[in-house]
């Protein structure tokens, strides 16, 4: 049974009816949630970091919409903020699954335990790897923040959930041969599916890093290096 209340604590910042980008293969909703413990430099949706904004969309609301789009849509991501901060997700979760769509779930993967209770419900993960493990709080601003992220890859690993894992690169923030070590690690433990982002400069309000000169060396060289690791 699905708990009604759960279902309305979940506090929407943004739907976005139709996107073919943000899981791969799949013509997608997605509902991002409001929210986010991390304060990363060059995060491109700051708008949704506070846990309450003005503007959220009712729940009930984003599922009246989807149950005018069966049949229309392939599934629905759940993105942020980050989604794993409410307890509601489970519940909306199921609620989105009930209307027969399919479920995918972009994720910084620094709530493990949450993570674990949705996998359950999820057909897909997107995970950010934003940094070397031990060095996190670089990109996050919260000390030790790598550790719930490399427990979170291994639940990953061991659920038998398709996923990809993410790293957006600046070259202020991280090397391109840092990025090359983190793809090998990745390959290392058995990750099959990398994707390394360029950073855009789209909703970043870090002044610094929107006018940092040019990256030191084309971004495609970095991207042909990475895909040799991965099948």
């Amino acid at each position: 049974m699905i708990n009604m209340d759960s279902q309305a604590s979940l506090r929407v910042g943004g739907l976005t009816p139709l996107s073919a980008s943000d899981w791969p293969g799949q013509l997608s909703a997605v509902v991002f949630c409001q929210g986010c413990p991390w304060r990363c430099g060059y995060c491109h949706n700051p708008e949704l970091i506070p846990a309450q904004a003005a503007g959220e969309i009712a729940w009930d609301e984003v599922l009246g919409f989807l149950g005018r789009r069966q049949g229309l849509l392939d599934g629905v991501v759940f993105s942020g903020g980050e989604p794993t901060l409410q307890a509601g997700l489970p519940e909306a979760m199921q609620a989105v699954r009930a209307l027969g769509y399919r479920i995918g779930l972009h994720t910084g993967g620094m709530y493990p335990k949450r993570l674990a209770a949705v996998l359950p419900f999820v057909d897909w993960v997107g995970m950010d790897v934003k940094a070397p493990f031990e060095d996190y709080a670089r990109i996050t601003g919260v000390p030790q923040s790598g550790a719930p992220v490399r427990e979170s890859l291994a639940l990953l690993l061991a659920s038998g959930v398709v996923f990809e894992t993410r790293t957006t690169v600046h070259p202020l923030l991280l090397s391109d041969d840092e990025a090359l070590d983190i793809a090998r690690q990745l390959s290392a433990c058995g990750v099959k599916r990398h994707v390394v982002q360029e950073f855009r400069v789209q909703g970043c309000q870090d002044a610094l890093l929107v006018q940092a000169k040019a990256r030191p060396r084309p971004f495609a060289a970095l991207a042909e290096e990475v895909g040799k690791l991965f099948s």
